[in-house]
């Protein structure tokens, strides 16, 4: 049974889990999860809660392709508010920060955030290991080949699986030297991979449980999803819904969501399959 320790509360993924997806930006790719005002963050929250999040992914710093990179203390200017007032109403609410910079994991942490999500793996702030094993904070170590703002250009691997397999493989290992301990693994969909490349790697699901780190999906509503539809992000559930079970079915540990009540169903469904639940 893998779990990991959110400032004391342990969380078991014997049965998978769902993290809702909090925009604090106006150019997240998917308009429906950007929160422009105080009252409609403290709504979102409260549904996803009541929906059956177990997390809430707070980001203030869009990662969508070809996105300009927002300074740190731009982006904290964000993060750091909405967390407090997510906590303020809602104290016993897991929040995980989706960062890239030390330093607003650090404000994050003290502010009450217990889960730190990086897209770069620590490639993008020199600080940002040395930071968690300090902070002892549970942390999701993420494949990209790129940056946010090159990643789609050309991505290009001669085995994709195997590649980020060992890329994350090698990772893992520094983070364990630093002495950090609780990490999450996401081979990080649309990050750099073309459409093939994520239908590989999410094929493949399986293949990354050799790592003994509870598997990360965020798949929802991405271009894999709505351009292989011939849709768009908003019209995107359905897809999304579609590709949360096969990853559920190939050992997801936890779904990365816009839609948390959809996802919850699906994990509900998959564990009744699997005769899990």
């Amino acid at each position: 049974m893998m779990t990991i320790n959110c400032k004391g509360t342990v969380i078991s993924f014997d049965v998978p889990k769902v993290m809702g997806i909090i925009n604090i930006t106006p150019d997240s790719f998917y308009s429906g999860s950007r929160q422009i005002s105080q009252d409609q963050l403290l709504r979102t929250v409260e549904t996803m809660l009541e929906d059956g999040a177990t997390f809430l992914d707070v980001g203030g710093q869009s990662t969508r392709p070809g996105s300009e990179r927002l300074p740190e203390k731009e982006e904290a200017a964000r993060v750091i508010p909405a967390i407090k007032t997510i906590l303020k109403r809602f104290p016993a609410a897991l929040i995980s920060v989706d960062t890239y910079y030390s330093g607003v994991a650090r404000e994050a942490v003290a502010a009450g955030a217990c889960l730190v999500n990086d897209v770069s793996a620590g490639t993008l702030d020199a600080e940002m290991i040395s930071t968690i094993a300090k902070m002892q904070v549970p942390y999701v170590l993420m494949h990209m080949q790129g940056t946010p703002q090159t990643m789609q250009k050309a991505p290009a691997y001669q085995n994709v699986v195997l590649e980020v397999f060992d890329s994350l493989n090698f990772k893992k290992s520094e983070l364990h030297k630093a002495g950090i301990n609780d990490v999450l693994i996401d081979v990080g969909f649309g990050f750099g991979k073309t459409a093939a490349h994520n239908f590989e790697l999410l094929n493949s699901l399986n293949y990354f449980k050799n790592l003994a780190c509870p598997l990360l999906v965020g798949l929802s509503r991405k271009g894999t999803v709505y351009k292989t539809l011939h849709t768009t992000a908003e019209n995107a559930l359905n897809g999304s819904t579609v590709l949360h079970t096969i990853a559920l079915l190939n050992g997801a540990s936890l779904l990365r969501v816009h839609d948390v009540k959809e996802a919850v169903e699906a994990v509900t469904l998959v564990q009744k399959v699997m005769q899990k639940g």
